[in-house]
């Protein structure tokens, strides 16, 4: 039977293919950037920075309220805020006027993530696990399709703001599309009884929030740490370091973006029958650290290129399986401890941009990638304690039942 609300759902994963470009678009044009406000590569990632610092600083507030009004009131208000910095930013003739609108596009993120997935979640009830992965899928799409955008615009010498200017129409068009589409009764979920029944049948011993909680929240810091330096600092790693043309760096971004689409599509596969989330968060951060140890030692164009592939499949779905994990261990209190890995991976959005700004100052951007390899392995030694400690208290039954992705409503 068709879903009723299918146009809705399509509206919402339109928005986040859109995100994918936002997400790496500072960067893959930090060269125009930096000439046009007269400040450096710092400068640009302090920019980036503050995206995550308006998200921060509106999650709880955007949750509230998509509770309160529904989730189509912030839907088209992220779409608006997203169009506004899209716009507005290649054409702020100041520094201090971008850092604004960064803000503004900071503030439509939260409000997309606080309204999407559980939009998301309602509209495909029986299946919301893979309507989420879907997520993913589409803002990896987005972000390897920008840079070729960008270098076709590129090739025919356009003015760089295009590349603004394209998804900022399309955010548009999806703004007015929206105010056409309807949306489930978000009061109208209800739990079922049985549901905390079959829960606590998993576990042999009640989780600790003091041990794999803490442990959680350390990977949902790493992991969107690892997930944010990369592509702000690949492009300049490959110019600075490797050698490599602009057109080409920026290229390394497509490889990146490809690495976490296809990571999704293959997670999709085997976390439902042959992997469980905290095997997958103990193996990535391996392959994620290996890759940066290759791409530091090995500095070949067609190298770099590939290993940016296997930084991208390694680091993209850590953040939602730490929290399918802590929801299914911390269950009673899903919205509670998805606030928390939030407010982690907030924080990690707004810190490590600033933190590698400052690296890049010295003028060698290899310390950063060394440092994204730090990250990395602080990453899989919490990976390590989450894997023993699950076991340990779980019944280790496999469950069919368990969807892949689960976010908190």
């Amino acid at each position: 039977m068709r879903n009723h609300y299918t146009n809705t759902a399509t509206a919402l994963y339109i928005n986040y293919f859109l995100l994918g470009m936002v997400n790496i678009i500072l960067a893959s044009n930090m060269s125009h950037l930096t000439e046009q406000w007269d400040t450096d590569q710092a400068g640009i990632s302090f920019i980036i920075s503050a995206i995550g610092i308006g998200k921060l600083l509106t999650y709880a507030l955007s949750g509230v309220l998509s509770d309160k009004l529904g989730r189509k009131p912030l839907v088209i208000f992220s779409a608006l805020a997203m169009g506004i910095f899209l716009v507005g930013t290649p054409l702020s003739p100041s520094y201090q006027l971008a850092f604004v609108f960064a803000l503004i596009a900071g503030m439509g993120n939260s409000a997309m993530d606080a309204s999407s997935y559980p939009g998301l979640s309602e509209i495909f009830p029986k299946s919301a696990g893979s309507a989420n992965v879907l997520v993913k899928a589409f803002m990896s799409a987005g972000a390897a399709l920008l840079p070729l955008m960008i270098l076709f615009f590129s090739n025919h010498n356009l003015y760089f703001g295009y590349a603004f200017f394209v998804p900022a129409a399309i955010f548009l068009l999806n703004f007015i599309f929206l105010f056409a589409v309807s949306f489930p009764d978000h009061r109208n979920n209800k739990k079922s009884k049985g549901d905390n029944d079959s829960v606590t049948e998993k576990f042999k011993s009640e989780p600790s929030f003091k041990k794999e909680g803490l442990a959680l929240i350390v990977i949902g810091f790493t992991s969107t740490g690892l997930f944010t330096v990369s592509p702000i600092w690949m492009p300049s790693f490959g110019q600075e370091v490797v050698g490599m043309t602009l057109d080409r760096s920026i290229t390394l971004l497509s490889y990146y973006s490809i690495g976490g689409l296809i990571s999704v599509i293959v997670l999709s596969v085997l976390l439902k029958k042959f992997l469980s989330p905290v095997t997958v968060m103990l193996i990535y951060p391996i392959i994620t650290f290996i890759s940066i140890l290759i791409i530091l030692t090995i500095k070949i164009p067609i190298v770099t290129s590939i290993t940016a592939f296997f930084i991208g499949l390694s680091t993209a779905g850590i953040f939602q399986l730490a929290i399918t994990v802590m929801t299914e261990l911390f269950w009673k209190k899903k919205g509670t401890v998805t606030g928390i890995l939030a407010t982690a991976s907030g924080l990690a959005s707004i810190v490590m941009p600033l933190i590698t700004g400052l690296m890049a100052k010295s003028g060698n951007i290899s310390i950063i990638f060394i440092f994204d390899g730090l990250l990395a392995v602080i990453g899989f030694i919490a990976a390590c304690f989450v894997y023993y400690r699950y076991n340990k208290i779980t019944n280790n039954k496999k469950d069919e039942e368990q969807p892949l992705l689960r976010l908190a409503d």
